[in-house]
């Protein structure tokens, strides 16, 4: 059943941004800033995956991306700050967020401030969650959204020229060309890969915490 639901996530990221273009990449990455498990790690890469093919510019993707990220924030943001660290008591094990993901947060938001929110989205794993601790903290509403899309930025257009130069590479290497030739199943096994590491992850901080 969990290979089920990992295979239909896996298409359902695919087919988002197949049908929805750039929009598909905003709507995903959205979700990701929701707070909801969808990796920024898969979804950039199969969109750069598709600047190699020319469906896609590189800048244009990143941009994408990085405003998604704004759009989801929204809703973490405002749930941060109407609900607070209850939140993480009642739902936290249902979108996999644990209070070592808050408190690790917090304690950035002691050192740096604001500026917390631009370092974390150059992060692995704490930048889908930050918008939820500056909800908390009410940081200003204007700075949050542009410490969240310049951080956002590179981090999106790094994920996505490593897609475009893996395309690029599969295409243009006979020792590649000759091994991946059905290149659509090789690209939907290392989304579930990807899935799997992640879900996994986060399956196992909440039970280190309880």
């Amino acid at each position: 059943m969990l290979h089920d639901i990992i295979a239909a996530c896996a298409v359902f990221i695919i087919a988002v941004i197949l049908r929805g273009g750039y929009w598909g990449i905003i709507i995903l990455m959205a979700i990701e800033s929701a707070c909801i498990p969808l990796p920024s790690e898969i979804i950039m890469p199969f969109a750069g995956y598709l600047v190699s093919t020319g469906d896609f510019n590189l800048y244009m993707a990143a941009t994408a991306g990085a405003i998604g990220c704004n759009v989801g924030s929204i809703f973490a943001y405002e749930l941060g700050k109407r609900g607070g660290r209850a939140v993480v008591d009642r739902w936290g094990k249902y979108i996999l967020m644990s209070h070592s993901d808050l408190d690790r947060a917090e304690r950035f938001f002691g050192r740096w401030g604001d500026l917390t929110v631009l370092v974390c989205r150059l992060l692995p794993a704490i930048r889908s969650f930050i918008a939820f601790p500056a909800g908390v903290a009410r940081m200003n509403l204007f700075r949050f959204h542009l410490y969240t899309f310049i951080g956002s930025w590179p981090w999106c257009f790094g994920l996505a020229w490593v897609g475009m130069k893996l395309g690029d590479q599969w295409r243009t290497d006979p020792r590649l060309s000759g091994l991946l030739h059905q290149l659509d199943f090789v690209v939907v096994g290392v989304i579930l890969v990807g899935v799997i590491w992640f879900v996994w992850h986060r399956i196992k901080a909440p039970k280190k915490i309880a």
